[in-house]
């Protein structure tokens, strides 16, 4: 494992371009390689604290489109931007629930929920696949036909499963783990394109 108190090369980079959290590297790449970002598109972000993810994505949609965010923590990001709604909140909770579906139909979903860490990896992995499960429910529910999912998962077995559930609704899907990822880290994303509706 690598030291997680010490700034790597993508945390100071970050720092510097003014995001949050290394995190936006991930998605990044994740959009370069699967051309995820639609012009004003209406997107989703699941698990958005602490917001780099949601501010890299309005200064792309630019004023147009659509942004729907939340997370149980405040975002460490105050954009100003009118096609931005943030709830915070539970994921789990149908009132916050139905407040984001009335919000879309989204083209896409995005995720990099992760849960609190306990340092048991079985413990992390079931938390992990939980948030999962729950953010491909709101992908089935709120998806308009031809959108795509990204969401972060803890390796451990469970990809293969979701990959297959996936491709029932979904033209594409498959794992990536992007460069920005620590070295040791047991992350990796699930990418599913064209969503069958």
């Amino acid at each position: 494992m690598g030291n997680y108190d010490k700034p790597d090369f993508w945390a100071l980079k970050a720092k510097k371009e003014g995001y949050p959290a290394r995190s936006i590297y991930k998605l990044m790449e994740i959009d370069k390689k699967f051309g995820l970002m639609k012009q004003g598109a209406r997107i989703l972000d699941i698990g958005a604290a602490p917001g780099s993810w949601s501010l890299w994505v309005l200064q792309r949609l630019a004023g147009k489109g659509f942004l729907a965010a939340v997370d149980l923590q405040d975002l460490g990001i105050k954009p100003a931007f009118e096609n931005f709604l943030f709830i915070r909140g539970d994921l789990y909770d149908g009132e916050v629930r139905s407040r984001l579906l009335e919000k879309g139909p989204f083209g896409l979903v995005l995720s990099d929920a992760a849960p609190g860490t306990t340092g048991n990896r079985f413990v992390d992995q079931s938390a992990s696949e939980a948030i999962v499960e729950a953010v491909i429910d709101y992908a089935e529910a709120s998806l308009a036909p031809g959108g795509a999912l990204v969401t972060k998962i803890f390796q451990g077995g469970a990809e293969a499963e979701f990959l297959k559930r996936l491709r029932g609704r979904f033209s594409q899907a498959k794992g990536f783990k992007p460069e920005a990822c620590r070295k040791g880290s047991f992350e990796t994303y699930l990418v599913a394109t064209g969503f069958k509706g």
